[in-house]
């Protein structure tokens, strides 16, 4: 098993290098950086520019490689090492990558447009999260740590998708040690006054949500007490607002938070694919966040 991290010859990726190297601190795996250098069509008629073409790109993955090597490098206590490969498809090739090397979950950093801190996908790494089959993990721009993962925190909507999740991710925990927060994110608009029975309708609806919410949480939390988890290494919580930025920033997030969100997609050649709701999650998420492909049948 590895950490395989997608390393752009021509970005700063080291965020991807940091969460890998964390993930690899709490459930010890070598981490590979792989750099896709475009590949030449190999055509007779193109043989001349072809090899200027491959000249071109072999030296760009072996200075993407140096680069990746050097930011490994920060982390002597990790077991890393950097490699280019050619391919016409950056996500198709960090896929295959993945599956030839086993990979646990594959690492990614965020545009470069992102505000520092925040998520934002790449239109990379969008299509990447709509054929893996593996988890991806996406890093916060300018993302650095030191520690291990102290604290994970699972997105819960009382569905089939998010009880397999639940149970994966709890199963984890407990090999690494980490802390357990179970989360179902409650975003409703600013209640009005009842002036009309639409409005007193709105009123209700939000409040069987949370009655629900509660009642699912109150389930989760004795399903995982029956696997060992204790108060001190487990929190159920609800986290709402009138907005999804509001909701996220209503608990508490530190150094060591990995938030873990599941697949929404019920497309079957969609593998991991970010629905709505998991969209506005992960633009807001102060935490790298990793996506997780739903189970067969899940």
């Amino acid at each position: 098993m590895t950490y395989v991290v997608g390393y752009g010859p021509h970005e700063n990726d080291r965020g991807a290098i940091e969460l890998a190297c964390q993930l690899a601190r709490s459930a010890p795996q070598p981490v590979v950086a792989v750099s896709v250098i475009p590949r030449g069509w190999g055509t007779p008629a193109a043989a001349g520019t072809d090899r200027e073409f491959a000249h071109w790109a072999e030296t760009v993955g072996a200075d993407s490689a140096a680069l990746a090597a050097a930011d490994l490098a920060r982390h002597p206590e990790i077991d890393g090492s950097a490699v280019w490969v050619p391919g016409r498809s950056v996500p198709q090739t960090l896929l295959e990558q993945a599956e030839a090397r086993d990979a646990e979950i594959l690492v990614v950093a965020s545009s470069g447009d992102a505000e520092p801190g925040r998520i934002r996908l790449t239109s990379k790494t969008d299509r990447l999260l709509h054929s893996s089959t593996v988890p991806v993990a996406i890093a916060p721009r300018d993302y650095q740590t030191s520690s291990g993962v102290a604290r994970v925190t699972v997105g819960f909507r009382d569905d089939d998708r998010s009880w397999s999740l639940l149970t994966r991710v709890a199963e984890i925990c407990r090999r690494s040690s980490a802390k357990l927060r179970v989360v179902t994110f409650l975003v409703s608009p600013v209640r009005r006054p009842v002036t009309s029975d639409v409005s007193h309708a709105e009123t209700q609806v939000i409040d069987l949500w949370a009655t629900q919410a509660a009642s699912a949480q109150a389930e989760a939390a004795a399903h995982l007490s029956s696997m060992g988890f204790t108060p001190e290494n487990l929190e159920v919580t609800t986290a709402g607002g009138p907005d999804w930025g509001a909701a996220i920033g209503s608990i508490d997030w530190a150094d060591g938070d990995l938030l873990v969100l599941g697949s929404s997609s019920t497309h079957r050649l969609a593998q991991v694919f970010l629905g709505s709701s998991a969209s506005k999650i992960v633009r807001h998420a102060p935490v790298p966040v990793v996506i997780v492909p739903g189970s067969p049948g899940h």
